[in-house]
């Protein structure tokens, strides 16, 4: 950022190298015979795998074949929780096959707005066992049938298996598959590769045929042209090599032929249109797709609208991203709006803000600032360092900055040079190596929000055209701003009214090492009813609780805090008679909710446990010898339900070195997963765990935690209680 306040510098997010794995650690690269293998034996037209990263909720693009990264930049990235077929699948553990446009606008409309191509795709969640590694993106032409085949999902089947099969060697090895910045690209398929002499015959071949012809690859740069092809769009061959028609040919600057590439690649079905090459020359362009590219045959034609008017810019210009790429940024608008719509928190807008703006601009940073307290505060950027945000974070709005300008008084500021910034701030020092910057004032409903800023690389001319669409674009961006940050405090307010209802700390109780957690999963003004108490009787005896109340609301919680205080009161006497007295109270209470329970009377003298369950999910034992097993014990009927429903208590040897886990069922329920399979799974890793290692009782509830993230993904509160005598 400059003295008056324009950012930034050169990110370590925006190196070539973002993202690109380290030492030790295997590349998405791993997993491309498998996936070519499937796109040969499928005929796919795109193939894409998603991975899911274990430390956010987020499928990421890891390798992509069939289409370019530019148009499948808007799906880098795909919240868990969204609406769509891969989080879907993955989400479910399910197959999901989308058989058409139609059906994609039913089930997918926020997809089907940005993508209207002619399409069937399917979406599988890569899995073994009960871990949940990502998904796999499947897509053919419309004329596919609209159900798959069954030798068709057994190889979706079979490739989710190796792909599964892979990830969970890489990561068992130590050295985990992790996507990159940008995926890796599968290399085109081709029938076969010809030869020195049969390349000749080829373009000899294209030479003879009427009219001329030419060959776009999958990322729609020019590959071969012929020698009529050029003349015919009246430019030479070295000049089209290696470009892109509508960037090469300012005539073709509009939205017709770009679209049409991007519906024959997405669609993999034939396309034509008509354009004028000036003055007066009408072309005939039809396009038919392979997984290759585009093969483009061009001819001289007339059109019904040869007399209309055409406005052919005067003189050369430098073209803005919204000018050259007019489509492309339309495209990605387009997704941004749709996905605004979505947005929940602030850092969903950011995400979603820097995933489309940025490359719909062609801008290489952004930063969103807010006013809070009398000073701009950042609240999320792309492209800078974390070290020069702290710097100009919480400037006064008294300070005379771009940004501060924009927030204050509203109205943009477009500086197209370094030079321009200095004569408008001549305090303004460069600090980031970018050379233009647009500040966008974010209001809504007549009131200033907070800032945008987006800064290039370049020198950038700031279009009146392009201006309109940033001031339209930061509109859009601010009410998604304001509704986020309503979000974000309700959901503090939440999670403080929930906090607050659980104990801030477990007592310490000799001979006892104790861990605890607690994991929401609601979202907004929901709260759960999840608890967990340890509760210390004397000096030789303590009793833990846990339990899970229905639904996910203010009345869940207010039960949850009145069922605490009932084990409380009670805490002492029998197990069974603890949850039965519970029991007869909230049944008088009549809450219309129901509750499960599970009550440990501890003898650490005795070394022993008396348990009793109300409906809970089974209590993991581990022995002393790491030997783990379930404790299924006698039945007992959800606590609300019935005021004389009878519990049993059950004693079992609690010796040194074993370890009780107590846990919620959000730490083993998931979609498409058996119950009782993820019960054992995580007995599993509790066995392979270390309790008398460092931090022991932290270590090993960090480690079952981190399990459950990784089966699958979770959708439910989790808590969890772990109780090792020592």
């Amino acid at each position: 950022m400059t003295c008056g306040g324009c950012p930034f510098a050169p990110s370590d997010r925006s190196g070539a190298g973002e993202g690109v794995p380290g030492p030790g650690v295997v590349g998405p690269q791993a997993l491309e015979s498998v996936l070519i293998e499937v796109a040969r034996e499928s005929g796919t037209s795109v193939t894409a795998v998603y991975l899911l990263p274990p430390e956010e909720p987020v499928l990421q693009l890891a390798v992509l074949g069939g289409v370019p990264w530019e148009i499948s930049m808007p799906w880098a990235r795909v919240a868990l929780k969204a609406s769509s077929p891969v989080s879907d699948a993955v989400r479910e553990h399910r197959l999901v096959w989308v058989s058409g446009q139609e059906e994609l606008a039913r089930r997918y409309p926020r997809l089907a707005l940005v993508v209207p191509y002619r399409f069937t795709l399917a979406a599988a969640p890569i899995t073994t066992g009960t871990a949940t590694w990502g998904g796999l993106v499947l897509q053919w032409p419309a004329s596919h049938p609209p159900r798959p085949s069954p030798r068709e999902r057994d190889e979706i089947t079979g490739a989710c298996h190796r792909l599964g099969l892979l990830l969970r060697e890489a990561a068992a090895d130590g050295h985990p598959v992790r996507p990159a910045a940008e995926p890796v690209m599968l290399p085109p398929l081709r029938s076969r590769i010809a030869g020195p002499a049969e390349a000749q015959a080829a373009v000899d071949f294209a030479e003879r045929l009427p009219g001329g012809c030419c060959s776009l690859g999958v990322d729609g740069r020019i590959t071969f042209v012929s020698t009529r092809a050029a003349e015919l769009l009246g430019a030479d061959i070295p000049d089209l090599l290696g470009a892109k028609p509508w960037e090469a040919l300012r005539w073709l600057d509009g939205p017709t032929a770009e679209d049409s590439y991007r519906t024959a690649v997405l669609s993999h079905e034939p396309m034509s249109f008509i354009a004028r090459r000036p003055p007066d020359r009408w072309l005939s362009f039809s396009l038919v797709p392979d997984a290759s590219g585009i093969s483009v045959h061009i001819s001289p034609t007339h059109s019904a609208h040869a007399h209309a008017p055409v406005t052919t810019p005067p003189g050369p210009r430098a073209p803005s991203a919204a000018a050259s790429g007019r489509p492309n940024t339309l495209y990605h608008l387009m997704h941004l709006a749709a996905t605004l719509t979505e947005a929940v928190g602030v850092r969903d807008v950011v995400d979603q803000v820097a995933d489309q703006a940025l490359p719909a601009f062609g801008a290489a940073a952004l930063a969103l600032l807010t006013a809070e307290d009398g000073r701009l505060r950042i609240i999320g950027y792309r492209g800078y360092t974390a070290e020069l945000m702290e710097r100009f974070d919480a400037a006064p709005l008294t300070a005379d900055t771009p940004a501060v300008r924009a927030l204050t008084t509203g109205v943009p500021a477009f500086f197209d040079t370094f030079a321009d910034l200095k004569r408008a701030y001549p305090p303004a020092v460069l600090q980031d190596a970018r050379a233009a910057w647009a500040f966008l004032p974010l209001i809504t409903s007549g009131r200033p929000v907070g800032s945008l800023v987006l800064a290039y690389d370049q020198p950038h001319p700031f279009t009146p055209e392009e201006r309109a669409i940033l001031t339209s674009t930061a509109g859009l961006i601010a009410q998604a701003l304001d509704r986020a940050r309503l979000y974000d405090a309700k959901h503090q307010l939440a999670h403080n009214l929930q906090a607050g209802l659980l104990p801030h700390t477990l007592p310490r109780v000799a001979g006892l090492d104790v861990a605890a957690r607690y994991l929401p999963a609601t979202r907004g003004m929901d709260i759960g009813g999840d608890f967990y108490d340890l509760i210390r009787l004397d000096s030789t005896t303590a009793a833990a609780a846990i339990g899970d109340v229905q639904g996910h609301n203010v009345n869940a919680a207010a039960l949850m805090g009145q069922v605490r205080t009932a084990v409380h009161a009670t805490a002492g006497a029998a197990p069974d008679e603890v949850l039965a007295r519970t029991n007869r109270l909230l049944t008088d209470l009549d809450p219309d909710l129901f509750t499960s329970c599970l009550y440990v009377h501890l003898d650490l003298s005795a070394h022993t446990a008396c348990l009793a369950t109300a409906g809970h999910p089974p209590p993991l034992l581990r022995h002393p010898d790491g030997r783990t097993e379930p404790l299924h014990l006698p039945p007992g009927l959800l606590l609300g339900i019935d005021a004389d429903a009878d519990y049993a208590s059950t004693e079992i040897p609690l010796p040194p070195g074993s370890v009780l886990a107590l846990y919620t069922d959000g730490l083993v329920e998931a979609p498409g997963i058996d119950i009782d399979d993820a019960v054992d799974d995580l007995a599993r890793a509790l066995a392979r765990a270390d309790p008398a290692g460092p931090r022991s009782m932290d270590a090993v509830a960090d480690t079952l935690v981190q399990h459950a993230r990784r089966a699958a993904p979770r959708s439910d509160d989790i808590a969890l209680l772990l109780i090792h005598p020592t």
